[in-house]
């Protein structure tokens, strides 16, 4: 039983996710249509890009809600820049400057005056939701140039550069996390901070760059997604960072810090990405789709919460 328990911990959201795609094969004929693929990998890229990060803070022990500010706010920065001097290389580092300023601020605030990081990117997000307000003067902001929507637009072998920009992002986040010294550490922080801390490990300051590391990410996410909808524009919405949480949670990483992947953060958005994917196809209501997405995410806490009472 414990072998089982192992195996559908590690390999579970692997194993559904090609279950799904099974079942939306034989059940949907216009699924396995290369239009549809490129669809789907095109609209997740933005949040693959930020789950991939935000993994990695989670592991970590930290909880970061700021991830749906910064997403909306830094391609504000960002296409201020470029509608200034008509730089798009230069609006995507603001864009991803910003989110990296937003993200250090916020490891700074959890470690050094130990607020608690879901508290403290809360308060953060409404900073930094405020912060859009202002620099956009409450105002949809547009590119004044051709390079701004290439960003995300351009195609390649078939895909978007916002898919390989995603599958870039998610390649380093995985070699960061399973092939470095600091992902070692990461493991080790979320697991249990106090002993980690004992064995030398730098534990405020790897926390502090998972969440600088998680709000650049963002940053990238929000700029992408701007170049994919050719604007962007002041809000206040937190519902990209449900979408993140919800990927990195239903592929399998604890809420409790200690335990995960990228790839089973991958997993897990592709899994959604499907089944929302399906429900569409089969034209089913969405509010139902709210409410099995819901369940979804649901089962995948209390799958975890069980887990991890279980013996190793």
């Amino acid at each position: 039983m414990t072998q089982v328990v192992h195996v559908l911990r590690r390999y579970g959201i692997a194993i559904v996710t090609v279950a799904l795609f099974a079942f939306l094969a034989a059940t949907t004929d216009s699924f396995l249509s290369q239009a549809n693929f490129r669809n789907v990998l095109d609209q997740q890229s933005a949040l693959l890009i930020a789950a991939s990060f935000a993994t990695i803070t989670m592991i970590a022990g930290g909880f970061d809600l700021s991830v749906a500010s910064v997403f909306v706010v830094a391609p504000l920065f960002a296409l201020q820049v470029e509608n200034a001097t008509g730089n798009a290389l230069l609006a995507v580092l603001v864009g991803v400057a910003v989110g990296l300023g937003v993200g250090v601020a916020n490891g700074l605030i959890v470690t050094t005056l130990k607020v608690n990081s879901f508290i403290a990117t809360l308060a953060t997000s409404f900073m930094v939701f405020g912060a859009g307000f202002l620099i956009s003067d409450r105002s949809v902001l547009r590119a004044s140039t051709d390079a701004y929507p290439a960003i995300a637009r351009t195609r390649f072998w078939g895909l978007t550069t916002a898919t390989w920009i995603a599958f870039g992002v998610v390649a380093v986040a995985w070699l960061l996390l399973s092939r470095t010294r600091f992902g070692r550490h990461v493991y080790a922080t979320g697991g249990n901070a106090e002993a980690a801390r004992l064995a030398g490990v730098p534990v405020a300051r790897v926390k502090t760059i998972a969440f600088g590391l998680a709000g650049a990410a963002a940053g990238l996410a929000g700029v992408v997604s701007s170049s994919r909808t050719l604007s962007a524009l002041p809000s206040d919405d937190f519902s990209f960072v449900f979408g993140v949480i919800a990927a990195v949670v239903v592929g399998g990483t604890s809420i409790a810090g200690g335990e995960g992947a990228v790839w089973r953060t991958v997993a897990g958005a592709f899994f959604i990405a499907l089944m929302v994917n399906g429900f569409n196809l089969h034209q089913v209501d969405p509010i139902w789709q709210r409410v099995i997405q819901g369940g979804v995410i649901l089962g995948a806490v209390a799958i975890d919460s069980w887990t991890q009472r279980r013996p190793q």
